[in-house]
Parts: structure tokens; sequence; C-alpha cells
């Protein structure tokens, strides 16, 4: 059972990947494998240190550290079009899944991800809860991206709810910058562990 900080919250902000999903051995696989065409190299420690930054992001990245010119779109399609390929193989992360079914109905939920709307809809989907939520600010949505308040800020905002009122689920770093910085309270969500 994933423990909650105590308070009268009157909205749940979640991260998806990594946070209600457990994706981002999907992702990480479909980022190497678009990547090689490039023979791009994309560190799995670098992978999850960038968690949570939106893909046109970790693309211009990779191109200035590598001296390379990927075309962003080329990338981001097939590196979604894998992932979507790989994503009936993620399963839900338990603690999370319970406290969504626990207060589902009781208070407004959101996903604030930096994952494409596609990639967050086709998440949400395979774990038949997509339903659940009554907001999601995915990657375009927003300006600035985490650690960046804003992302966590527009979904406050379009639940109306005030932003001390949130409780954020994340697993990230910059995910629980993002939530400080907005002034709500969070919850980090640990990493499943493998085998």
């Amino acid at each position: 059972m994933l423990p909650l900080p105590t308070g009268a919250f009157q909205a749940y902000l979640f991260d998806c990947d990594g946070t209600i999903v457990d994706s981002m051995p999907q992702h990480y696989t479909a980022w190497r494998e678009t990547l090689d065409q490039w023979d791009c190299a994309f560190p799995e420690k670098l992978f999850y240190a960038w968690a949570g930054r939106p893909t046109a992001e970790i693309v211009a990245a990779l191109n200035q550290q590598h001296g390379l010119d990927m075309p962003l779109e080329t990338v981001v399609a097939h590196r979604e079009a894998r992932f979507q390929q790989l994503l009936p193989s993620a399963t839900g992360i338990p603690g999370v899944l319970h406290h969504i079914d626990d207060a589902h109905g009781r208070i407004p939920f959101a996903v604030v991800s930096g994952s494409t709307r596609e990639a967050v809809t086709a998440s949400l989907d395979a774990l038949g809860i997509l339903d659940r939520f009554d907001v999601l600010v995915c990657a375009g949505d927003y300006s600035r991206a985490k650690p960046d308040p804003e992302p966590f800020l527009r979904a406050a905002e379009l639940l109306g709810v005030p932003p001390r009122s949130c409780l954020v689920f994340e697993d990230a770093d910059l995910g629980m910058q993002a939530a400080a910085a907005a002034g709500m309270a969070a919850v980090r969500v640990p990493q499943p562990r493998k085998g």
C-alpha cells in the first residue's frame, strides 16, 4: 500500500508512465530500437534521469549531444508506433491503482504527463481506466515541461481546484520538483522491483 500525506485533497494529479502504468521498460525499448537506426546511444541510466521530459526535448538533446540531425517527426512517429506495439505487455502499478479505485467518484483526477496524448490514452485504455480521468494534460498542452510547475498548474486550473488542494502522484525527480514548485503535496511512487 502506498502511504499518502495527510490532508483534505480535492484532486489527484497523476504522472502516467512509471506512476500509473509500469511502462518505462516498454518506453526504453521503443527509444533504443528507434535510435539504433541513427546509431544514437541512449544509456538506460540517462533515460531514467530524463523521465518526464517531452519526446521532442529528448530528441533535440540527443541530437546536440551526439552531433546528429535525427528528424524529430520521424523519430517520434517510429518511437510511438513501437511503443504501441509493446504496450500490451505493460501492467498497472498496484499501489497507485488502489488509490484510483478508492477515490474514484469522490474527487476528480487528472493525468499530467510528458508523453503524447496518444501514448497516455493508449496506456490508460490498456488498463481499462481511461474513463476515470477528468483531464489529460500531455506534451503539447503546455509550453514549459516538468520541472516547471506549468503542467501541474494547468491541470489544477482545468479541474477548478486550487494548487494547494491537489495531491500529485509521481515517480520521477523532474515531476517531484514540478509538484513542489506548483505548491502541491506529492507522493513518490517507487519503481516496481523486477524479477
